[in-house]
């Protein structure tokens, strides 16, 4: 195989939440190698401390796929929280990435802080932090404001709650993502990669706005889905895999249509 991806979920989340995505992405990429990353804090690093810094994020993660790297620039695909890792890697290490995609993700400085993250959602948010502990009802809650098409799905719901009760994460790492989405403040200009971004215009949880300052401010490429929600690739999954394998092939173009 020649080219990796990795692949980067969002708060609270680890790569099971990718569901069949990644299966689907691998057949529309069949020689390249699809990796799955968890943040430290969740999923397979669920007893780690999640870093309050994006910055700190990105470090852990070069580390961990040191090997990987020494093989060639890598792709990132990623979601949400996922996305300002993917931008400040392509910041602050260029050479180390070939294309970033990014799907429902915001940044500070260019949307404000009300559009990235929507204000009726503060209280769900408030209460999964201080007060939530029960696997069910916290993955429902998720699975409603960050799904527009298996918000009431539940298989997925009783799936997800397993992974919450089998490695669970703590408040704190919870904490200290939010602290570091809420900071993060990418560098002025333009990372020097190619870059794709994508979008659900049916996102509940991050105003859709968001994905097209970054567009606007940076002058790249976005492709928006009329319905899907904030979990674009569970949402639209193949929808996701034909905009990505088209921009590849047009040869990664920065600019939109």
């Amino acid at each position: 195989m020649g080219t990796s991806w990795i692949l980067l979920r969002g708060l609270m989340r680890e790569q099971r939440h990718w569901e069949g995505f990644p299966e689907r992405f691998q057949r529309h990429f069949p020689n390249e190698r699809v990796l799955l990353a968890d943040l430290p804090g969740f999923g397979s690093e669920y007893h780690r401390q999640s870093p309050s810094r994006i910055q700190d994020m990105t470090d852990w993660l070069r580390q961990r796929w040191q090997a990987e790297r020494a093989k060639g620039p890598l792709r990132l695909l990623a979601l949400s929280l996922g996305g300002m890792v993917a931008v400040d890697w392509a910041s602050r290490y260029p050479a180390e990435l070939s294309a970033v995609v990014l799907m429902n993700s915001s940044l500070a400085g260019v949307s404000p802080f009300y559009h990235r993250l929507r204000p009726q959602v503060y209280w769900r948010l408030l209460k999964w932090c201080l007060w939530q502990r029960d696997p069910l009802l916290q993955e429902a809650a998720i699975l409603q404001l960050t799904s527009r098409f298996f918000a009431d799905d539940v298989a997925i719901l009783a799936r997800w709650a397993a992974y919450a009760r089998e490695l669970p994460s703590r408040r704190r790492n919870t904490l200290c993502q939010l602290l570091a989405a809420l900071r993060y403040r990418p560098v002025p200009t333009r990372p020097e990669i190619p870059m794709l971004v994508l979008n659900g215009l049916g996102d509940e949880l991050v105003n859709p706005r968001c994905s097209q300052a970054i567009a606007d401010h940076w002058q790249l490429p976005l492709r928006r889905h009329p319905r899907a929600g904030h979990d674009l690739p569970l949402d639209a999954t193949v929808w996701v895999c034909e905009q990505v394998r088209a921009w590849i092939e047009q040869g990664s173009q920065d600019s939109d249509d």
